[in-house]
């Protein structure tokens, strides 16, 4: 998937603006410098780098001390490090499969606010847990699932009262069992974590405006939704009908209308990453998810265009090698296709397995993206 950002680093000569724009057919070196710099998660599995005096290949994100630029080799993968003889990086732990120590600190800080979820502990609290600065977690955390720790742990309530309307508990009582303490605090957090009011949620979307588009695609017809907070549906199909049937169901109280003037921009954002031309990470979605699903549908936006990775890799991935059948769950529920890649994720056999929008579709997608 290429990815354009225009990001300031520091260089022996002085400052420069490097427009991060990489592709995996086509490595440019400078900008994987620049990533090197700035230590930028957004290229861990893009490429590694090799260090000619060391004999020792790392992942961009290694916290070891940068080496000279003349020093410094990239390669796609660790396979090809491998072929020119360096070895892997211990400290950071950049072959397949493997988690990076900072990806390990991430996994340790997640697991502690899953275990406390009555408790509101500080960054430095968090920091002291998993043996990091207070800066280095946020920035880390931040970067390897684009919440910040509060808000993760503000989504884990969430998840929570959502978990017990879905049981038939009432607003009020949902509002204590999930630990808010009082509705005003619950209120205060909704549009941030639901999308909706709490009423509205139950109420299958009650008050909500949701507006969408329909297109072509080389994959059947596709509808683009969003509130005016984000995308909130990308759903492809045979034809109109199903799509905007779906849409209905999933919000039947909701106000929803065909717009396709006002959902231009958002459609020409979707489409690219089609060819994986876009920085699907940073467009803003309103979803529903549980943090455990938004932790797995943010480790599916790292797997560069054209790979696959088993369900079990994808949690090893996470930290949690028995929960592969949580990730199988997690990617039925990613209402997004194509913004969240659930077709990359394969079964352990390397057959396609599943998808919400067909199994054939999902074949042709990952057959054009092979090509």
């Amino acid at each position: 998937m290429m990815i354009a950002v225009t990001q300031r680093t520091e260089t022996p000569a002085g400052p420069i603006t490097a427009d991060i724009s990489d592709s995996l057919d086509r490595l440019d070196p400078e900008i994987a410098w620049a990533a090197v710099l700035e230590r930028d998660a957004r290229f861990d599995g893009r490429f590694v780098y090799a260090v000619a005096s060391t004999g020792i290949y790392c992942r961009p994100t290694c916290p070891s001390r940068r080496p000279r630029r003349s020093n410094a080799r990239f390669f796609d993968a660790p396979a090809e490090a491998e072929r020119e003889g360096y070895r892997p990086c211990r400290r950071c732990r950049p072959q397949p499969g493997e988690t990076s120590r900072t990806a390990e600190a991430v996994r340790r800080a997640c697991d502690y606010l899953e275990a406390h979820p009555d408790e509101s502990p500080t960054l430095n609290d968090l920091a002291r847990e998993v043996g990091m600065s207070p800066y280095h977690l946020h920035r880390t955390f931040k970067a390897a699932l684009g919440l910040s720790p509060k808000q993760y742990a503000v989504r884990l309530r969430a998840g929570r009262f959502k978990d017990e309307v879905r049981g038939g508990e009432s607003v009020a009582g949902a509002t204590y069992g999930a630990g808010y303490g009082s509705s005003s605090r619950l209120y205060e957090k909704s549009g941030e974590n639901l999308g909706m009011t709490p009423g509205a949620y139950r109420q299958g979307g009650r008050g909500m405006r949701i507006r969408y588009t329909l297109a072509d695609s080389p994959f059947g017809r596709l509808l683009v939704g969003a509130t005016g907070r984000g995308i909130c549906a990308v759903t492809l199909g045979d034809g109109d009908g199903a799509l905007e049937a779906e849409l209905r169901e999933e919000y039947p109280n909701a106000e929803i209308e065909r717009d396709d003037e006002a959902l231009k921009q958002w459609l020409e954002a979707v489409l690219p990453t089609l060819d994986g031309r876009s920085g699907a990470r940073e467009l803003p979605l309103d979803l529903q998810a549980t943090a455990f699903q938004w932790r797995v549908w943010r480790a599916l936006q790292e797997i560069p265009y054209g790979e696959t990775r088993s369900y079990r890799e994808v949690a090893v991935a996470l930290g949690q090698p028995r929960a592969a059948r949580a990730v199988a769950q997690a990617c039925a529920s990613n209402r997004v296709a194509l913004i969240v890649p659930c077709h990359r994720v394969v079964r352990g056999d390397g057959a396609p397995g599943g998808y919400r929008w067909g199994a054939e579709r999902k074949r042709r997608i990952l057959g054009r993206e092979a090509g």
